[in-house]
């Protein structure tokens, strides 16, 4: 094996290690290597799968697909730290928007948008339909049996 051919293992795994780094290190500053990172970071937002991503990322920013994966990983440990950050107030912010499209829905006159946001509502605070009270009641069945 030459100098060149460095083994990178598995592309999905979670952790970079030191033996996987390049020789000499990156030639690029971290601020530039930040800025190509966030740049893949908004355009995660784009609806694509991870490998797209990662192939379009690379030709956009002219790096070796590796490069572009090791960014992608990076980025996926800012996902990580993003939701178990705004977990907690992810709730009301939910219901904040439940809010705001119920009174847009009336406004507008669908009704039917309008309804089901108030099912969702209710949901949440508990609220059951009396259907599923129906279903998830229990049911006694008595028979007699002939002497």
């Amino acid at each position: 094996m030459t100098d060149s051919a460095i083994p990178l293992g598995p592309l999905n795994d979670g952790a970079i290690s030191k033996t996987n780094a390049r020789p000499r290190g990156d030639k690029r500053s971290n601020d530039v290597i930040e800025a190509r990172q966030r740049r893949l970071y908004k355009h995660q937002l784009e609806g694509l799968t991870p490998r797209q991503l990662v192939y379009e990322h690379a030709s956009r920013e002219s790096v070796a697909v590796t490069t572009a994966w090791r960014d992608w990983r990076v980025v996926q440990a800012w996902n990580e730290e993003d939701w178990a950050r705004d977990r907690e107030k992810m709730l009301s912010r939910l219901q904040q928007m439940r809010s705001k499209l119920f009174h847009q829905a009336l406004k507008k006159g669908q009704l039917q948008t309008a309804a089901q946001v108030l099912d969702s509502l209710g949901r949440v605070l508990g609220e059951a339909a009396p259907e599923q009270i129906a279903v998830s009641a229990p049911n006694l069945q008595i028979q007699i049996e002939n002497k």
